[in-house]
Formats: C-alpha cells, sequence, structure tokens
C-alpha cells in the first residue's frame, strides 16, 4: 500500500512537520474505505482515541464492552469488507479475545488496535496496572498469535512496513490481524520507508490448465450437476463470478447453511439450502443424486453438514477453493478461484434439461390468525415482510436454524455466526451492521437466552440513533441446548430469568415502538406496525412461545437424529 500524505494540517502534524505514527495508521485504515472504528476507551489508548477525535474522515464508535465491540466490528467487515477496532491492554485486549477467535472461525478480517504502556516502562520492565505483575509486556500478543493470521509491535521505525502489511494479509487472507502500539508512540514521527511492491497471489497456468483438463474429463461424463456455494463464495467476493457459471451451464445451485446467501435466492436456479439429513428432501435429492457437484469455498464441518450426514462424494466433486482446487483425490495448489470459474465457463458444458424449479418450506403461510404463535407459522410471515436490501442477522441458535431455510429476496445480507456459534454474537453485530449501512434496514431475529448476553448494545444503538427491527423469541430458555442435550430432561442449567424484554429501551433511556406477541394475529399487526415505525425509532417485537421446545423442522429432524444416534451408544 502507498503512503498517502493528505494536507499538511495540525491534525496530522506532530508538532515537527513530520506525520505522526497515529496519523499514519489512521490515513492506512481510511484508505481501506473504514469511516467508523469501534471500540471501548482505556487509558492505554488515550492517544489513539485523542488522535483520533482530531482526525477528519473516521469516527470512534464507543461500544459497551470490548467483547460487543468486536462483534460489532465483525458485522461492520462483513459489511464493508474490512473494519478496525480499538482497545486497551490486557483487560480489553483480552475481552475482544472471543470475537476476534470468532472472526478468524468465520474468514472476517479485523484490524485490531491495542494501545500499550508508555515504551519505557516496558523496556524497563515496570510493573503496570493491566498485566500480569511479572513484567512480560509481550504474553497478549502471544496469546493472539494463534486466533489472528498477523501480528506486529508497532513502533516509529516499522510504522510503514507493519501497517500496510498488516491489512494487505487481512485483506487477502480474510482473518483478523493484530497491532499493539505503546501510548506514548502515538504522536512520534513515523520513519519513511522506501514502499517495496507487493507481489498479488496470481493463478500458475500449468496448473490450472491441469485443473481444467481434470474437470473436463468429469463433465463430459455427468448428466446431473450441481453447484454448491459455500461461506468462502461470499467472504472472497465470488458472487458474480459463481452465478455466471451457473447461467453458463444451466446447472442447479444450493447453498449450504454456512453459506445461506451466497447465491441469489430469486434466482430461477437457486433450489434452497442443502442441510444433510435434517434439511430440505428435495434438496437433499438433486445434490446427492447428482454426477458431478462443483463445491465453491466450501467448509465441511459438523453443523454445516447436519452432523457429518451430508453425502457428497469426493471423487465427483470438483471442490473450488480461494486458492486452489481440488477434483477427486488430485489437488491442484495456486490457482485462484475466481480464474479457476473463468475457465470452466470456456469448457462450454451446458446441461440440456431445464432447472426444476426450488420448493421452499415456508413459501405456504399459515393462515390461522387466532391460533399461538409456533415455527410453523411464524416463518412464512418474516419470509414475507423480507425486501430486497435488507440486512438480516440471525443468532446462533433457534432462529439460525430457522432463518436458514427462509427465501431471500434479492441483494439481502445475511449475517450469521455458522461456524464458530457465540452465542449472543447477533445482538451487537446488528449494531455493527446499522453503523455500516444506516439507510438500509437490519432486522435481527434473536432468542432471550442469547439477549441476554449482550444486551447493552441495544443502549448503544439508542445512542447512535440506529433503528434496527428486533424480534425477541421469548421461549424460557436456551432451548437451542435443550435439543441438542438428549441425555437428560428439564436442566437447571438451560433455564433463564424471564427479563421484560419490551422495557429494556425505556431501562438504557431511549425511545422505541414495542409490542409483545402470542398469537399469530398479535404477529401480523405488529409487523404491520413496525412498517411505519421503523423509519423513525428501534423497534422491539416480543414474541411469546406457549412451547417452550417448538422449533423449526430442521431441529426437530437433528433432535430424533441425536436421540437416535444416543440409542444406538447406549
Amino acid at each position: 500500500m502507498e503512503n498517502t500524505k493528505k494536507t499538511n494540517t495540525p491534525l496530522q502534524m506532530n508538532g515537527q512537520g513530520a506525520q505522526s505514527l497515529g496519523s499514519f495508521l489512521f490515513d492506512c485504515l481510511k484508505k481501506e474505505g473504514i469511516t467508523e472504528i469501534f471500540g471501548v476507551p482505556g487509558d492505554y489508548n488515550f492517544s489513539l482515541l485523542d488522535s483520533l477525535e482530531k482526525y477528519e474522515g473516521i469516527q470512534f464508535i464507543n461500544g459497551r464492552n470490548e467483547l460487543n465491540s468486536g462483534y460489532a466490528a465483525d458485522a461492520y467487515a462483513r459489511i464493508k469488507g474490512i473494519s478496525a477496532l480499538i482497545t486497551t491492554f490486557g483487560v480489553g485486549e483480552l475481552s475482544a479475545c472471543n470475537a476476534i477467535a470468532g472472526a478468524n472461525s468465520e474468514n472476517v478480517p479485523i484490524i485490531h488496535i491495542v494501545g500499550s504502556p508508555p515504551d519505557m516502562q516496558q523496556k524497563e520492565h515496570k510493573l503496570m496496572h493491566h498485566t500480569l505483575m511479572d513484567g512480560n509486556f509481550d504474553v497478549f500478543r502471544k496469546v493472539y498469535e494463534p486466533i489472528t493470521a498477523y501480528t506486529a509491535v508497532l513502533t516509529p521505525d516499522n510504522a510503514e512496513i507493519e501497517i500496510p502489511n498488516a491489512i494487505r494479509i487481512a485483506k487477502e487472507m480474510k482473518k483478523p490481524v493484530y497491532l499493539v502500539v505503546a501510548d506514548d508512540l502515538i504522536m512520534k514521527s513515523v520513519l519513511a520507508h522506501p514502499q517495496a511492491a507487493t507481489q498479488q497471489p496470481m493463478t500458475n497456468q500449468k496448473t490450472l490448465q491441469a485443473a481444467i483438463d481434470h474437470a473436463r474429463q468429469l463433465l463430459s461424463q455427468a448428466q446431473n450437476t450441481v453447484l454448491l456455494a459455500d461461506v468462502k463464495t461470499v467472504r472472497f467476493g465470488l458472487q458474480e463470478p459463481v452465478q455466471k457459471l451457473v447461467e453458463s451451464m444451466n446447472v442447479p445451485v444450493a447453498s449450504t447453511m454456512y453459506g445461506k446467501g451466497a447465491f441469489n435466492e430469486s434466482h430461477p436456479s437457486y433450489i434452497g439450502v442443502y442441510g444433510g439429513a435434517f434439511g430440505s428432501p428435495d434438496v437433499r435429492d438433486v445434490v446427492e443424486n447428482a454426477d458431478c457437484i462443483i463445491g465453491v469455498g466450501l467448509v465441511l464441518a459438523d453443523t454445516n453438514t447436519a452432523s457429518f450426514t451430508a453425502k457428497l462424494n469426493p471423487m465427483q466433486m470438483i471442490e473450488i477453493q480461494p486458492k486452489m482446487v481440488k477434483i477427486g483425490e488430485a489437488v491442484y495448489p495456486h490457482i485462484l478461484a475466481e480464474d479457476m470459474l473463468a475457465s470452466l465457463q470456456r469448457i462450454e458444458y451446458k446441461q440440456q434439461k431445464p432447472v426444476a424449479k426450488g420448493v421452499f418450506p415456508y413459501d405456504q403461510r399459515v393462515e390461522r390468525a387466532g391460533d399461538l404463535i409456533s415455527a410453523d407459522a411464524y416463518y412464512p410471515r418474516f419470509q414475507q415482510m423480507l425486501k430486497e436490501g435488507d440486512i438480516v442477522v440471525a443468532e446462533t441458535g433457534t432462529f439460525f436454524y430457522g432463518m436458514t431455510q427462509v427465501k431471500l429476496p434479492q441483494d439481502v445480507t445475511f449475517i450469521t455466526q455458522g461456524g464458530w456459534q457465540s452465542i449472543g454474537y447477533a445482538t451487537p453485530s446488528t449494531y455493527g451492521a446499522c453503523i455500516a449501512a444506516p439507510d438500509r434496514r437490519v432486522i435481527l431475529f434473536t432468542g432471550d437466552g442469547s439477549l441476554q448476553l449482550t444486551a447493552q448494545e441495544i443502549s448503544s444503538m439508542l445512542y447512535y440513533g440506529c433503528k434496527p427491527i428486533i424480534f425477541v423469541l421469548n421461549n424460557n430458555g436456551y432451548t437451542i441446548e435443550k435439543y441438542l442435550n438428549v441425555k437428560t430432561e428439564d436442566q437447571l442449567y438451560n433455564q433463564i430469568p424471564n427479563w421484560n424484554y419490551t422495557k429494556l429501551a425505556e431501562a438504557f433511556g431511549g425511545e422505541a415502538f414495542t409490542a409483545t406477541v402470542r398469537t399469530n394475529e398479535e404477529l401480523d399487526q405488529a409487523i404491520k406496525q413496525v412498517e411505519m415505525e421503523n423509519k423513525n425509532k428501534l423497534c422491539l417485537i416480543e414474541m411469546i412461545a406457549s412451547d417452550p421446545m417448538d422449533a423449526p423442522e430442521y431441529m426437530r429432524n437433528m433432535r430424533n437424529y441425536l436421540e437416535q444416534q444416543e440409542k444406538e451408544r447406549s
């Protein structure tokens, strides 16, 4: 990255006419399109935040704690491509560890910046607060080494090299990176370095040709090809080349649970979500009976393959990852996914029979207006209320398994933690989404148990004028955990206190439209009201489930499978 110096204003200089470390850091972030940085103040990051307050073009967005700020930065990066987080040393950065590890697991690039104690005190190994009282100031960076793609200790001497390098790695690998800088070095002059040319990843053309020859051989024998789009299709920006390939080949396309939203679900070739033995039998038949599967960005994890019940024959698969291709047992390294997708188009394979229209579980609305709400009735209503351009945030748990089966309109961004699955992620993630895209409608679907972990960020949403629509499913505890534990009944540890959720905005000193619903008719009325109220204020709908074990069909299938597995073990 080139060093972009702007006009010599006092905001960007250190008083001696040279650019300060803090100014250079913010210039690099601003060049990436980052206009907000999340975080929590602490005395070791005061210099960072003081510089940021004077810096034009980037705003500091305060969170109620570092974990929540990390979740917010995660969602911001999913929408804008990259994000930044500022925490203080020790206590602050360790609080954010879970969010950063989740970003690593989910391929989300976050620049985590940590303010540390003054440089001289570190060199003298003084015993400082927020440390382990052993004079070791490198211990927390080492904690971050396995959960980030890169770590660096910034100094005025190395900042011009390390900051662009860290950002480049975050963008290429779609992973978080970690930068720590002493509080008293922020205003020091950065040492200028010649900008070394960075070599962009390139496809090995010979390897690509070998992969294409192999793919052509497999496709020449295929009568029923299907494309399976997974989460890395989204993270690495492969949606457009994937759609072009699907259209050129005239093949059906399904997404995985993790890859929800990876393909335009209003496209005629889209047939639904493939969920192994737990998901749609129609989609399962198409995928598992295919004689060739083109898998893009696959992550074959337990919750993405329905407890490994997915039947995907590797010998009939063209697996395209961001920087490699695997066909059968043959691995072809150093191939960029976009080059492989474009080359597959040139094979000119075209399936002759038309793609069968997808059958989606919530296309048919259950109209029993006076009935108590249930999953079979409210998911079709959610599907009907969604609009083009919405941002949908689904919490880990019941809503994750239900909302992944809802058919999305065009250009909807779907945010969830399919792999990391940290309960409480979705509420602060919604906050980050609102900051990243203030002109888009953001809808959160969360459970009562999940909300109780991170409810503080509703306060932040109100403070910054965010206006999401929040659906809280009050089913009296951790229903997803009750479903997963098939060994015992009525676990006390899965019970939670019953909050008055519609009073949260008032408790946080803000104003919101709220409603409590128990029947389909009340839910219909609340959704209709939300359409008007959402333009002006945050909206929160509490849905009280009469049956605490009510759940979408996917979860019921999962429960049956787990019970059968337990019987076979005992």
